[in-house]
């Protein structure tokens, strides 16, 4: 399933949010992201149907399991050349936010190169 830039951010973000939140509610994700109520709302329901997150009789919004799949290897890219790029001097902010528009079109080729150098580094640095 090809995803596009925008609902690998909400996913991501859910999965950000879920990892120091007991609960994501929906207004939870448009502030972080910045969106309006009606484009998160919008989302969500393309999200649903894609079955990717589903809502809790007390409208928290849950990754289902195909959804949790997904955001974190979203996640991981993010945190993988956020760190590359944090490695070769780039500033920290700068990293995040380029690693933001890369981790959606990279090829899985590439990111897993990217990987494997960064885990050769890490182990190094040990």
């Amino acid at each position: 399933m090809a995803l596009q830039e925008s609902g690998e951010m909400y996913l991501e973000t859910i999965y950000v949010l879920s990892q120091s939140h007991t609960h994501v509610r929906a207004v939870d994700i448009g502030e972080e992201l910045g969106y309006s109520r009606p484009s998160v709302s919008r989302a969500m329901h393309l999200l649903k149907d894609e079955g990717l997150v589903k809502t809790d009789d007390y409208g928290f919004v849950v990754l289902t399991e195909a959804g949790k799949v997904l955001a974190k290897r979203i996640y991981e890219r993010h945190t993988v050349l956020t760190e590359a790029l944090k490695y070769i001097g780039v500033d920290d902010k700068i990293a995040s936010e380029d690693a933001c528009r890369v981790e959606h079109y990279i090829s899985d080729e590439t990111f897993d190169a990217i990987k494997v150098f960064m885990a050769g580094k890490k182990k190094k640095k040990s």
